[in-house]
């Protein structure tokens, strides 16, 4: 048969029997913004750096156009190598993570405040749990029994960082040095109290930003699993 006609013919199967697109590929690449996003991510929250602040909005703008592209190859895809919904919650699961990163950078900008230590210690585990992420999505394609280690890195990220997130709480809402100011009549002391009081309520908002994107780390890891549970 010659190339013309080999051409033909494959064209033909080519349009009866589409070509399934590479969505191991498709999720990798975006485990992989995602993990360089939490990179600059851990920057901004260890410097407070606006300009780093700035990467992470750009980061994440440049995650939304991925998602929508990977969207639309899985609407149009004939076939797809796991389920299709599994497929979508692992597409949607990786973004909503960059997504929080971002709007945490807006409110420590918006509150005006400066990252502290246990802000820096969330955020890098909160990097720790996508690069288990990106390990274990990986992972599908060739060895996806091993995969499962990965998935529940991802998951002991998150409860560190619940563990992280309490213990900033109790040091935050320990506020007896003001009380005992007021007590004394320490000049000043109500001003300082209640300068506090505001300085918690923002604080505590963004410790819990933190405490949600890790929540999105470990959905990550359950979509993660249940893919396991269907291929491995």
């Amino acid at each position: 048969m010659s190339t013309s006609n080999n051409s033909v013919v494959t064209r033909l199967v080519d349009r009866v029997f589409p070509r399934m697109p590479d969505f191991y590929g498709l999720i990798n690449s975006q485990c992989e913004l995602n993990c360089q996003a939490m990179d600059v991510f851990v920057e901004f929250m260890e410097t407070g750096n606006p300009e780093t602040g700035r990467r992470v909005r750009a980061m994440e703008k440049e995650g939304d156009e991925l998602k929508a592209r990977n969207m639309e190859v899985l609407s149009r895809a004939f076939a797809t190598p796991m389920d299709r919904e599994d497929i979508y919650r692992a597409i949607v699961a990786i973004d909503e993570i960059l997504n929080y990163a971002k709007t945490t950078v807006r409110e420590v900008e918006a509150l005006e405040i400066e990252p502290d230590a246990h802000m820096a210690e969330m955020a890098r585990l909160i990097r720790d749990g996508c690069g288990a992420l990106r390990a274990g999505f990986a992972k599908l394609s060739s060895s996806p029994a091993d995969a499962d280690s990965d998935a529940a890195a991802a998951r002991k990220s998150e409860r560190t960082t619940e563990k992280v997130y309490r213990a900033a709480l109790a040091e935050l809402f320990h506020a007896e040095d003001h009380v005992a100011a007021l007590n004394r009549g320490a000049d000043d002391a109500g001003a300082n109290a209640m300068r506090y009081v505001i300085e918690i309520f923002k604080r505590r908002e963004v410790y819990r930003h933190l405490s949600n994107s890790a929540d999105r780390v470990e959905r990550g890891a359950g979509v993660l699993h249940d893919i396991l549970v269907q291929i491995a």
